[in-house]
């Protein structure tokens, strides 16, 4: 019997040579993504003539741990990363849930105006941080919000969700109405199906929203530059600059500051890192 040429040996030999060599190109495209955090992780733990005197990637002669103590407890870095936490946490949550509100509304009830509505939402990602910097300044101004961290928290909010709405979109219309249906049958009010029905349905792409927005407000510096002016309130964005001065700065210090500032990130993606990939893949296909 002749053998076909696409199941052939030739071709499976062929074909675990494409995986060997896949596997490869992404462990060197992994190997990559790492050596930025561990060169953050040695720079962090030298001082100030070793990070000038040494390579990059040099061991320090006696790792300086005592940096991470000293911008926990000196630089007053234990009080901004407990404001990157919870301010970060009240935005998202906040955020993810008025995104979800407005796309069930967009997508699952019948009123005029709702392509407009949704016209004015996309419109906001077209609009530069930088335009709205001196408009929203003189209007927390009048509001007395400026140094208040509901400025920086309703600012989060507002660029926010025109990106969670465009995710979510594309997920709710994959959603089949049937299960709303029979929940209407049986009685059950708008309310409760968004949040027993389709909240609980929307679980994956809720939490793709959710790092994606958590990414952007911890790493956010131009807002809380701007509108924060007291240490009670600063984030860990803003308060690395504690350890710039006119005449020497402390490097060591800034990288703890900057390792400390990462890791949340990371243990957040880790944890939901499967949920974000099946919810980036539910919402790209329709239908």
């Amino acid at each position: 019997m002749p053998v076909h040429p696409e199941t052939g040996p030739g071709s499976a030999w062929l074909r675990r040579f494409g995986y060997v060599l896949l596997y490869v190109l992404l462990s060197l495209v992994a190997l990559l993504q790492i050596l930025p955090l561990v060169w953050l992780l040695l720079f962090s733990l030298k001082n100030n003539q070793e990070v000038f005197d040494m390579a990059p990637f040099a061991l320090p002669a006696t790792p300086r741990w005592e940096n991470y103590v000293k911008v926990w407890t000196e630089g007053n870095i234990s009080l901004y990363f407990f404001n990157s936490v919870w301010i970060t946490v009240v935005s998202v949550v906040f955020t993810v849930l008025f995104a979800s509100l407005v796309t069930f509304a967009i997508t699952r009830m019948h009123w005029k105006g709702r392509s407009l509505v949704l016209g004015l939402f996309m419109v906001g990602l077209m609009i530069p941080v930088h335009s709205t910097l001196i408009p929203l300044f003189s209007l927390f101004l009048k509001l007395n919000l400026t140094d208040h961290p509901l400025s920086v928290i309703l600012s989060y909010i507002a660029f926010n969700m025109p990106i969670t709405i465009m995710i979510l979109l594309g997920f709710y219309y994959t959603l089949p109405r049937e299960v709303e249906e029979a929940a209407v049958m049986d009685g059950c009010s708008v309310h409760r199906i968004f949040f027993q029905i389709v909240l609980p349905m929307t679980a994956s792409v809720l939490a793709t929203t959710a790092i994606i927005n958590m990414i952007y407000d911890w790493n956010e510096f131009i807002f809380v530059n701007t509108f924060i002016s007291t240490d009670a309130y600063k984030t860990l964005t803003v308060g690395v600059q504690n350890f710039i001065g006119q005449y020497t700065t402390d490097w060591g210090a800034i990288g703890a500051t900057l390792m400390i500032s990462i890791l949340p990130i990371l243990i957040a993606f880790l944890v939901l890192s499967n949920r974000i990939v099946e919810g980036i893949a539910a919402g790209s296909v329709k239908g």
